[in-house]
């Protein structure tokens, strides 16, 4: 029998026409293989594009700049609102740590904001709670808001916009996880005065590295351009008046990324597609519940990655071997170094059946990775402020999450399903 090959959550991967090599064999044919280029402009005008295109017809006019990472983008336009020491802007607590990292490279600190339990992202209600705190126990209101598309899913553009607008607070959408994602037929990321994109391996689409900023007008997008290119001044020596960063895109990155755009409405097709045969294949299976969007139509995710929760007295077979060995290779996103640990559990972890599933999914060759450990639970925030519901922590404590890349068919995402009612002990 042909061994099965792995499984991986989400995977990008070219297009059939072979448009990315057509475009990176341009940049060396014609020696721009710098951080600006052809390939930068026109990816940054398909971006544009696409993010200005409305489901009903109708045109926005953002500007959109390429940057070396999506985290570098949060970086810049935290920068651009102002944000610096002393400082606090809330963001959302269930999310990847490069949603509240770069607040911290600036000095300010993060006030993280639960989720409400429909959509698992930033609970309005709880953000204006903190706005109001905030004020109350500072004299002022956080710097910006940071709510953030987890695995696709739009958050209440609606509700959290209104809140911004009434306090004066400029909105960062974090949309790295989002690109697609659409709240009432407007592209995530084109709400607030910036939006974030990301196109790591993992992502919607890749450039093998690599972020974006959509920005609200050109005067933003000239702004965070100067700052990305080490803040230069007008001179003809190199005179800065402000610290600036080496953030650009390449041009190689970008004739990737131009490739990448032609195959974007396929592969946001696909992972719809996969989201529906998950929730058709784990329908009737006990103790299994997936994560689905809102009934509200205004919701329209992408489904970067599908997630579901484990009930907690839901037996795994293999449960009784769970966290009784130190793990030795990062579980979950690229390898890379991770510090050595010499315990296999801490005080906020999923629960035992939860890490029995990926163990024996793992040996089935699926991925299968836990959800986001809130941030407001990391130890290097522990003395952050934080506005808490339970939400994500619980969420956190039953979640995983399930393939769902362009390489993904639909007789994996059957051969997935199965797997997990082989795990389900009786």
């Amino acid at each position: 029998m042909e061994e099965r090959k792995m499984i991986y959550l989400c995977l990008a991967h070219m297009s059939e026409e072979g448009w990315e090599q057509k475009y990176v064999k341009e940049a060396f044919d014609t020696n721009w293989v710098v951080p600006m280029g052809p390939n930068v402009n026109a990816f940054e005008q398909d971006l544009a594009a696409f993010a200005n295109a409305n489901s009903d017809g109708s045109r926005l006019d953002r500007r959109v700049v390429c940057l070396s990472a999506g985290t570098a983008a949060v970086h810049l336009a935290l920068l651009a609102c102002g944000v610096g020491p002393g400082d606090e802007v809330c963001v959302q607590s269930f999310t990847f740590c490069a949603s509240s990292h770069p607040i911290t490279y600036l000095g300010a600190t993060p006030v993280f904001i639960d989720s409400e339990r429909d959509t698992w992202n930033m609970d309005p209600d709880l953000l204006e709670q903190a706005i109001l705190d905030r004020k109350a126990q500072t004299g002022r209101y956080p710097k910006a808001i940071v709510p953030v598309a987890l695995y696709g899913m739009p958050y209440n553009c609606e509700r959290i916009m209104a809140i911004a607008d009434k306090y004066g607070i400029p909105v960062v959408e974090d949309a790295a996880e989002g690109m697609g994602s659409r709240f009432d037929g407007q592209v995530l990321g084109t709400f607030g005065r910036f939006g974030v994109l990301s196109f790591n391996g993992n992502k919607m689409i890749t450039t093998s590295g690599g972020g974006a900023l959509i920005c609200r007008d050109a005067e933003d997008a000239n702004t965070i351009m100067w700052y990305a290119t080490q803040a230069r001044d007008a001179y003809p020596y190199y005179e800065h008046t402000a610290i600036g960063y080496n953030y650009r895109m390449s041009n190689i990155c970008a004739g990737i990324g131009r490739g990448q755009m032609t195959v974007l409405a396929d592969h946001i097709a696909h992972h719809k597609h996969v989201q529906a045969l998950y929730e058709q294949l784990l329908k009737d299976v006990p103790g299994v519940t997936l994560h689905c969007q809102p009934a509200d139509p205004r919701y329209d995710a992408n489904f970067w990655l599908c997630a579901a929760t484990l009930d907690a007295d839901v037996r795994i077979k293999g449960q009784e071997n769970a966290y009784k060995e130190v793990i030795k290779t990062a579980v979950g996103g690229a390898a890379g170094v991770i510090k050595a640990v010499e315990s296999a559990t801490t005080d906020c972890q999923p629960n035992d059946n939860v890490e029995a599933l990926r163990m024996f999914m793992l040996n089935k060759k699926v991925e299968c990775r836990p959800v986001w450990k809130p941030m407001h639970k990391q130890p290097v925030y522990k003395d952050a402020p934080a506005y808490v519901n339970g939400v994500s922590e619980a969420i956190f404590k039953v979640g995983f999450c399930l393939p769902a890349g362009p390489y993904v068919s639909d007789d994996d995402v059957r051969y997935i399903v199965a797997c997990i009612k082989e795990a389900i002990e009786a």
